[in-house]
């Protein structure tokens, strides 16, 4: 029995036995094994194990026939893989070593070529980048889902005329459209989008071919491999192409954005469902009751998105702390690149779609919102306005409204008998305190008046028609390549 014949068919044996006198401990298996979680990217292994074998093929190191057993072999786990019954060994460190021992064990000795010119360092981070570009997508695709139930509440704003009050620290501010609220939302949630995009661009580079941190005395050609997988490119620099996470450590902070925006939105939700607010009811498919108090419709989908978004920092800030100190190149530190990510994801991916559904299923109580922003106090600037367009400066504008408000506070009249009363201001200004009027006269673009909001729709609706088809262009180029 040759060498070969004893590693392929000793399934206790790590691929790396032949340097040690002993085998590995427990123990050591136990702490480093990554198999537990790496086993998520089994389909990205398996397509870049077709993509290195055609490249062998392509650059003479493998045969016809061999590369058609690999191929073969390859398809046989991948459908073992897919439905369940692919049996793990305990000399199984991660996904990579399973994949390449039941490829051998069912194509012979041309499976033991399967790792020719490779090294698990290469493989294992351009695995991860095809694993990252789906998700990016994935991802982006449900952040204009909820764009899309944003603008669509929006719009039902406009048509019913619907303003609430706008807040600073928390306190009432001045009345702005339900509408112009909404796209605040969706506007910030566009800076993510950009994002992702962004992310996508920068992360498409193969590093097949880099091998363990040098490249290779064999000919291989990085450029067939990386076109074969559907990447933009392939590496540069070997050293830092298997060293490099900075993808990893960008789209985690793309994610921890996106749940930072989801969970400032989901604090206004937890307020606007309580009965002191009053501003939204939850359809019962979207909240939870509680075990105890029979009444209690609890606004889960807004706090969880909230208090997960700690995780996704948290996510961020570790794969941080592992890179900082690392030197060129692979340090076995980079293992821990994988379980954050693979969280994140997740979260973020339940997230946008719970929130999604939480909005587009929500009644919208517009009349206590409008009531709510016709407080006359709300008008106070505008009334302040009106006397810096008689000539006033506006510092003295602002004394002598906020004396008309505390007066008004101190009971000495309503706010709006004592504007009438005052000869800078009188009638004319106290029809500034009349229900809508603040939100009507806000005029300046971007503000949150009808007329400028009527604009922002447009331009809003237009930005995401132009995000889909471009979200669509690339799920059909990457399908065709077969990335998706």
């Amino acid at each position: 029995m040759t060498s070969v014949d004893a590693a392929s068919g000793d399934e206790a044996r790590t691929l790396w036995h032949g340097r040690f006198a002993q085998p590995p401990a427990e123990d050591l298996m136990a702490f480093t094994q990554s198999l537990s979680f790496d086993r998520t990217l089994w389909r990205e292994d398996i397509e870049c194990s077709r993509a290195h074998v055609r490249g062998l093929e392509h650059v003479g190191l493998l045969s016809g026939d061999e590369t058609a057993r690999i191929l073969n072999a390859l398809d046989v786990v991948e459908d073992e893989l897919m439905i369940g019954v692919f049996v793990f060994a305990p000399s199984d460190e991660d996904i990579h070593t399973a994949v390449e021992r039941r490829v051998t064990e069912l194509a012979g000795p041309a499976g033991a070529k399967l790792h020719t010119g490779r090294s698990r360092n290469d493989q294992s981070v351009t695995g991860l980048r095809l694993w990252c570009k789906r998700r990016v997508v994935d991802i982006a695709v449900r952040v204009l889902a909820l764009q899309e139930v944003l603008l669509d509440r929006a719009q039902w704003a406009v048509t019913e005329d619907v303003y609430l009050p706008g807040y600073t620290h928390l306190q009432r501010a001045q009345p702005v459209s339900l509408a112009h609220h909404f796209l605040a939302h969706a506007w910030a949630l566009g800076r993510d989008l950009e994002r992702l995009w962004q992310t996508f661009d920068r992360l498409d580079v193969s590093a097949l071919g880099a091998g363990a941190l040098a490249g290779s005395s064999l000919p291989l050609d990085p450029d067939f491999t990386a076109r074969q997988m559907g990447f933009a490119r392939r590496f540069d620099n070997s050293l830092d192409a298997v060293s490099d996470r900075d993808f990893v450590a960008e789209l985690l902070f793309d994610i921890a954005m996106i749940g930072t925006h989801l969970s400032r939105l989901g604090e206004e939700w937890v307020l606007w469902t309580t009965e002191e607010f009053g501003f939204a009811t939850l359809d019962d498919a979207y909240s939870t009751g509680s075990s105890m108090l029979p009444q209690k419709k609890n606004a889960d989908i807004a706090e969880l998105s909230r208090g997960k978004t700690g995780r996704l920092i948290g996510n961020l800030t570790g794969l941080l702390v592992v890179l900082k100190g690392l030197p060129l190149s692979y340090n076995r530190d980079l293992q821990e690149d994988k379980e954050p990510l693979f969280d994140s994801v997740e979260q973020v991916t339940l997230g946008l779609a719970a929130v999604t559904g939480m909005i587009a299923t929500a009644q919208l109580n517009g009349g206590v919102m409008k009531s709510a922003a016709d407080a006359p106090v709300l008008a106070a600037t505008d009334l302040a306005e009106h006397l810096v367009r008689t000539g006033m400066p506006f510092r003295q504008a602002h004394a002598v409204v906020g004396s008309i408000v505390r007066r008004s506070l101190a009971g000495e009249g309503s706010l709006i008998e004592l504007v009438r009363a005052e000869p800078l201001l009188g009638d004319v200004a106290a029809e500034l305190c009349s229900p809508g009027a603040a939100v009507r006269n806000r005029t300046t673009p971007g503000g949150a008046g009808q007329d400028p909001v009527s604009v922002q729709i447009d331009v809003f609706r237009r930005m995401l028609s132009d995000w889909s088809n471009r979200l669509a262009a690339r799920q059909r180029d990457d399908s065709k390549q077969g990335v998706l």
